[in-house]
């Protein structure tokens, strides 16, 4: 499959991937058709998705399984009015439908917004005025629904609602607003016929609402050949293939679902792996990938942060070959204490909900713990100080994406639906500005500072969080900590400190256990950067997408 999207398929090193990376880019590319439909001609029976849940429940579907229920959902969509161009959330946790449904609007060039099934009623009214939602599929979810339900008086361009679950025939029909029911109507769909026109290039696929750590969320749209842009990070940062077992632990309602359970994967031909469950829990995770063979994982170093206080000797993870990390800052503590238990390397990558991979750690790199690694070379990447200057090896600067006039790099997001303000205020004079700071080594690496607000400038020092935070996570007493500033006469800011402990720690929170925090910070790094106050708490402030709000912290001790 690859093959027909990449002149050269496989590379050897950082210069053979940088120089040969070229994407042969189809007319009117759509994900639906060209992958997923073309694997189930030439491949039928190759299992495409492994469906687990915590009670116990399995579900395998091959790609013309996946086919033949995406033809069906389209069918059943186009009946209910959904076409090119429609607006359409979906709220369905990991459900088996989720992935059904994304491939059916696609199908349809209907424009698909993911969202969280933890939206409140404020959230949801804010979607659908914001990007005009025509319809909405969700979880048959009390909470889910009453949020939905409550909405709707507000929500005037909103004509469609389906809800996915059980048979609702036997219950008691009371709703304020008229339902569609998935399981019962979607077997009455007539058979699929593919619209003439689908979909071109340039049509917007998805939208995302960002997480919002700081203000509303903004409104990111990406055309069709954003699906083709994660074709590296599958087959490449993922190292996947046709006998892969992938797990990425995310919501489906978040960016790194389809950074980690669609579109990237299935370019490789591998197998989606999906453990439904309430509550995530490390040892249940792992009896999971033991019991089903899983040979790729993907999560955010939080996880891995439980992960590692298991007892992995435990556990028969033989099959497990491959494992990376995104969505926050790695911490070298946690990628040595992985590797001294499993032998396993975690690989880092870096990018946004604008952007597919933009920086990674390739199967044909060393990794340096800590690293988002290197360019992707599918983005023209520098880093750039406040005068506008390129940042010299060493130096620290804000992570800039160079895009010509005549041609927007692949995977690259479109702008800020209905907000050209906002779109010019991040992308302008040739560069998309990232807003994230970073600095880069003499090999090429490149390492994480924060967001370029969350740095803290004290006593002619500019400081950034992660390194703080990298250091204090070396302790074994902290699980989870933040650093932000906090004003102060004297040095202008102040490195604060806000820590989860351990559970074996919290009896010990005190003077004492602060002292010993801050030497550790000394020890670790340069003294300067200590942070002069800690704070101990039993959770921190955290987006729906589970980012840590670094301003609510900043919010609260400024009151």
């Amino acid at each position: 499959m690859v093959e027909r999207f990449l002149k050269q398929t496989s590379f050897s090193s950082v210069q053979d991937f940088k120089d040969n990376l070229e994407f042969i880019v189809p007319e009117n590319f759509n994900f639906a058709y060209d992958v997923m439909d073309a694997w189930a001609a030439e491949q039928p029976d190759k299992l495409a998705l492994l469906w687990t849940n915590d009670k116990g429940a399995e579900v395998r579907l091959t790609f013309a399984d996946l086919k033949r229920l995406s033809d069906q959902a389209a069918s059943y969509l186009q009946s209910l009015g959904i076409g090119h161009g429609d607006m359409v959330m979906l709220i369905l946790k990991r459900r088996l439908e989720w992935w059904i449904s994304m491939l059916a609007l696609h199908k349809l060039g209907a424009v698909v917004i993911p969202a969280t099934h933890m939206l409140t009623k404020h959230d949801i009214v804010y979607r659908n005025t914001r990007a005009s939602v025509k319809g909405i599929i969700c979880v048959d979810d009390d909470y889910v629904v009453s949020q939905i339900e409550a909405a709707m008086p507000e929500s005037p361009t909103v004509e469609v609602l389906i809800k996915v679950g059980e048979s609702v025939s036997d219950k008691q029909q009371s709703s304020p607003v008229k339902w569609h029911h998935w399981n019962e109507e979607i077997d009455q769909a007539p058979a699929f016929v593919k619209p003439d026109h689908v979909n071109i290039n340039e049509d917007t696929l998805l939208m995302y609402f960002t997480s919002g750590t700081s203000g509303e969320p903004k409104m990111v749209a990406h055309d069709h050949l954003y699906a083709l842009g994660h074709l590296t990070t599958g087959v490449f940062w993922h190292n996947l293939h046709e006998d892969s077992i992938h797990l990425t632990v995310a919501d489906t309602g978040w960016g790194k679902a389809v950074w980690g359970k669609f579109y990237g994967q299935w370019f490789a031909g591998a197998v989606v792996f999906v453990f439904d469950h309430e509550k995530f829990n490390a040892d249940t995770m792992l009896r999971q990938m033991e019991k089903y063979h899983v040979t790729s994982f993907c999560a955010p170093p939080t996880i891995y942060r439980f992960m590692i206080r298991e007892d992995l000797s435990k556990y028969d993870l033989s099959a497990l070959r491959y494992c990376c990390t995104a969505g926050e800052a790695l911490n070298p503590a946690v990628y040595d204490k992985f590797k001294e238990a499993t032998g396993i390397s975690l690989m880092e990558g870096f990018g946004q909900t604008e952007t597919t991979m933009t920086l990674g750690t390739m199967p044909w790199m060393k990794p340096k713990p800590g690293s988002m690694g290197m360019p992707n070379p599918q983005y023209d990447i520098d880093l750039i100080k406040g005068d506008g200057t390129s940042c010299e090896d060493g130096e620290k600067g804000e992570i800039v994406i160079k895009v010509p006039a005549d041609k927007k790099p692949i995977g690259l997001f479109k702008g800020y639906y209905r907000d050209p303000e906002l779109t010019r205020e991040a992308w302008h004079d040739g560069l998309y500005h990232t807003g994230d700071m970073a600095w880069r080594d003499e090999d090429g690496y490149y390492w994480f500072e924060g967001r370029i607000d969350d740095v803290i400038k004290s006593s002619g020092y500019r400081i950034g969080p992660f390194e703080v935070e990298s250091a204090l996570m070396t302790h074994p007493a902290v699980v989870e900590c933040a650093i932000t500033g906090v004003p102060d006469d004297i040095r202008g800011m102040v490195v604060k400190a806000t820590v989860v402990l351990g559970k074996e720690w919290k009896d010990k929170a005190g003077d004492d256990l602060i002292k010993e925090l801050q030497q550790h910070v000394k020890h670790e790094t340069a003294p300067y950067k200590y942070p002069r106050i800690i704070e101990f708490v039993d959770e921190l402030p955290k987006t729906i997408s589970g980012k840590i709000r670094r301003v609510e912290i900043r919010k609260k001790d400024a009151r």
